[in-house]
Formats: C-alpha cells, sequence, structure tokens
C-alpha cells in the first residue's frame, strides 16, 4: 500500500482496492466531474456561452490540482470545495476568461461536496457488490459441498440438536444476498446535487428548474436528485446503516468460524500460509487472524452507523457540524466493510472443514443430543408426557453409568416395546435427522442463484459526473 494508506498495521483495516476507490483523489474526480457537468447544462440551457463547458471541463483533470495544497485552503476556508472553486477558476481565467465567470455559477460548496461524495459511494458500492459476488458463491459452494455433512447445532454456547454445516452456511448466505440486493439498488439509484445557497437555485433566477433539470439528464442521475436534499441525509444514513448490518452479519460468520476453529471443538480451520496466525510467544499456535479482523470491523461499525444516525437532525438549510462529521465516517465505513469482506473472501474460499470431527462432536454427549428425536417417536404410541419422563430417566442414567444413550434405552422394556434396536440405531443417526434442512438450502441457493446477475457495471456518470 502506498501514500497515507501505508503504515505499521498495513492492510489490516483497509485494503488498497477500497483505498483507492473511495480516496481523496476519487472525491476530486467527483467534484471536478461536478463543475464539468454543471458547464454543460448552463451551456445547453443558452444560460451560458457556446465554449464554456469545454473550456471549463478542460481545467476539470484532477491531475491539475494539489490535494495536499487544497486540504491546506480547506482547513481555514472550512470545506475543500471553496479553494478548489477558486483553484479551477484561475485556471479556466487563464486560458479562457470570457468562460471563467461561469464556474460554480449558482452552485453552492454542498452541492460540489455532496455530489462527489455520490461519485465516491459509487465507486466505493461497485467495489462491495463484486466482492458480494464472489464471497455468494464461495459459501454457494460449502452448502451445497456440505448439504448433509452432520454436524451439532448450538443454542447459548451448548449443543443442541444435529443440524448440517450445509445448513449453517446457507443461512451464514441468506443475510449477505439481501445485504446485496440493498446496496445493488442504492448503487443503480445514485443522486446528485445541485440546489445553490439555500436549496432553491434563486441565484439562477426562472433558469433554475429548467437548469436542475437538464444537468440531471446530463448525469443521468434519478429523479429524486430534483429535491435538494442539503438538509435531508436520510439516503446517506440509510447507506451507513446497510453498510452496518453487511458488517455485523460478517462478524456473525466470523464468530461461528472462531468459536467452531478453537483447539476443543476443531470442526473448521482458517487458510494456511506461511507466517499466518502465529504467535509471538507459543510457537504452537494458529490463530483465527481473519476472524480476528473481521470482528474488530464488526465492533467499529455500529459507532460509525452512531454518528451518520445523530448527523440526521440538520439545521434549517444547511447543517452547523452534522453534514461535516459525514464527512470522515462513510468513507471509514466503507474501508471497515471492503476490508471485512475481502478477509471474508479470503477465509470462506480456503476454509478448512473436518467432517470427521464434526460428527465425533455430535457423539460427545453418548447420544444425549439425540434425546429429542426418540421422545418424539415414542411420543406417537406413549404420548407426549410418559415419553419426555423416560427420556429423562434414561438421560440420568446415560449419565451416572457412562453409557450411551441408546444402549440405556435398549435396556428399557417401557422402550423395547416400542421401539426395535433397529429403529433405535436409525433414530441415533443424526444424517438421518435434517428435518426441512435441505428444503432451507434450496430456497437460499435458489435466491442465491436468482441474484448472481453480472458484475455490476462501472458507475454511470451520476455516480460522479464523471466526464471531467
Amino acid at each position: 500500500m502506498t501514500g497515507s494508506h501505508a503504515g505499521l498495521f498495513g492492510e489490516l483495516f483497509v485494503d488498497r482496492e477500497m483505498a483507492d476507490a473511495i480516496s481523496d483523489r476519487a472525491l476530486l474526480h467527483g467534484m471536478l466531474g461536478f463543475e464539468a457537468m454543471l458547464a454543460r447544462a448552463l451551456e445547453a440551457e443558452s444560460v451560458a456561452p457556446q465554449g464554456t463547458a469545454d473550456a471549463i471541463a478542460g481545467q476539470c483533470d484532477p491531475d491539475f490540482y494539489d490535494i495536499a495544497e487544497l486540504g491546506r485552503a480547506a482547513t481555514l476556508a472550512g470545506n475543500p470545495a471553496i479553494p478548489l472553486v477558486k483553484a479551477l477558476t484561475a485556471r479556466v481565467a487563464a486560458v479562457a476568461p470570457e468562460q471563467a465567470k461561469w464556474v460554480h455559477f449558482g452552485a453552492t460548496s454542498q452541492d460540489v461536496i455532496d455530489s462527489g461524495h455520490v461519485h465516491v459511494i459509487g465507486c466505493g458500492l461497485k467495489l462491495i457488490d463484486m466482492r458480494l459476488v464472489r464471497l455468494a458463491g464461495a459459501l454457494r459452494a460449502l452448502a451445497e459441498t456440505h448439504r448433509t455433512t452432520p454436524m451439532i447445532g448450538r443454542t447459548f454456547l451448548q449443543q443442541a440438536v444435529p443440524i448440517t454445516f450445509g445448513v449453517k452456511t446457507a443461512l451464514w448466505l441468506d443475510p449477505l444476498l439481501e445485504s446485496r440486493h440493498v446496496l445493488r439498488q442504492m448503487l443503480a439509484e445514485p443522486i446528485v446535487q445541485l440546489a445553490g445557497a439555500a436549496g432553491t437555485l434563486a441565484a439562477l433566477g426562472d433558469d433554475g428548474d429548467r437548469l436542475q433539470a437538464r444537468f440531471v439528464a446530463l448525469t443521468q442521475a434519478a429523479e429524486p436528485s430534483l429535491i435538494p436534499w442539503h438538509g435531508q441525509r436520510h439516503r446517506i444514513a440509510r447507506l451507513a446503516a446497510e453498510l452496518g448490518i453487511l458488517t455485523g452479519n460478517l462478524g456473525k460468520v466470523a464468530r461461528d468460524i472462531g468459536l467452531m476453529a478453537q483447539t476443543e471443538i476443531g470442526e473448521v480451520a482458517e487458510p494456511e500460509a506461511p507466517g499466518k496466525g502465529g504467535s509471538s510467544a507459543m510457537p504452537h499456535k494458529r490463530n483465527p487472524v481473519l476472524c480476528t479482523l473481521i470482528l474488530a470491523a464488526a465492533e467499529r461499525a455500529p459507532g460509525l452507523v452512531a454518528t451518520m444516525l445523530s448527523a440526521l437532525p440538520q439545521e434549517h438549510e444547511r447543517a452547523l457540524g452534522g453534514w461535516h462529521a459525514e464527512w470522515p465516517t462513510l468513507p471509514e465505513l466503507f474501508k471497515i466493510a471492503g476490508a471485512a469482506l475481502a478477509q471474508m473472501i479470503t477465509l470462506i474460499e480456503g476454509l478448512q472443514v473436518f467432517p470427521e470431527r464434526m460428527r465425533a462432536n455430535i457423539d460427545l454427549t453418548q447420544g444425549l443430543v439425540m434425546s429429542e428425536r426418540v421422545s418424539l417417536a415414542l411420543a406417537a404410541t406413549l404420548g407426549k408426557a410418559k415419553a419426555h419422563h423416560l427420556l429423562e430417566e434414561a438421560s440420568r442414567a446415560c449419565v451416572a453409568q457412562n453409557q450411551h444413550l441408546r444402549d440405556v434405552l435398549a435396556s428399557m422394556p417401557a422402550v423395547t416395546e416400542h421401539l426395535t434396536a433397529e429403529a433405535l440405531a436409525d433414530l441415533f443417526d443424526p444424517t438421518t435427522y435434517r428435518g426441512a434442512s435441505d428444503a432451507i438450502i434450496d430456497r437460499v441457493l435458489a435466491r442465491a442463484a436468482q441474484a448472481a446477475l453480472p458484475r455490476a457495471a462501472a458507475p454511470t456518470r451520476a455516480h460522479g459526473v464523471t466526464d471531467a
């Protein structure tokens, strides 16, 4: 990693791809794209003379501007749009003095910054979508491969009843498909901002309404862009919340895998790699570092989402701090969600699965985890209460005598009167106690197949009006 993203923590918390997608340069590109598109709209509506669009757009290359210098000026001005517009105007004036007065005409700083952030959001969402597609494919493969692989289900961290690893992975996948659906909608419906000083485009007089319509049409933005959103931040907050939900669901998967990878459980392990997961003190250790990093992201996300929600009640027509709080917060959410996704892809694609340990863990209780199934079988003839009482009695004997529950039951006439040895053996086979697991897996896989569209197209101009 290069530049400001390099450091002692490497790519533990943000990866190079996402850092580039939501970088200051990407924001600058989107802000300059706004200015170029505004000039096109002004010229198209005959507000500005012919030649204005080319003169301004020709100076809207991000490489023409020193980000560090703009940042120093922004420290005094209060936002980066003010020094950028000043620098852009100076460059246009140097080559086309008559057109320089049309730079930023009728717009305000928030129009530039919000539209720049829309471009950054589009870049970030495109990358997240591509990663979700890849992760969904890896989880689908796990669910299909381990459809019938028995393992113990756990509730309150205690053994409950057998499930399959296939249904577990399907249930990891399902909420990620939902997040992808929601985020794709947001990617497909970007909204740029052109509203002027107080949201009414008053500086443009009678030209304001048609100029705004032309601007929206040129940027191919969604219809809601015609409504100013300087102080209406619900869409940005909704995006932040969905990124938080996505990161939290990734954390759930990481939590499960981390628990399953414990030495005493040993049902799965993270991918092996030289130098990965070691301990500075204990050479034998193999720490679940990917799970650790994903969970760290899931721990951080709620506070960032809370900041975005706290910024919703903004003052009047322009916020006094709330809008500004969004600037560093939303990119940070993209960073941690993107990094968690990248780490989860590595984790799932290389996950080591140990079916024999899963089966051994089912047998740890000597059949006690199958007591529900036996009780239900006996209830058909003995009634629920009596069957439950018999299984309670047998379970106590199982523990006291250190015998398998099947053997204890086979010695009880009240049981063998209704269940043969073969029937008992079948009842203790976890592979035949799957309930609706296959149907659940099939529904999730069908949803995944339906959602597995081609990778998202490159952002349209509405993702930053990128004709600059």
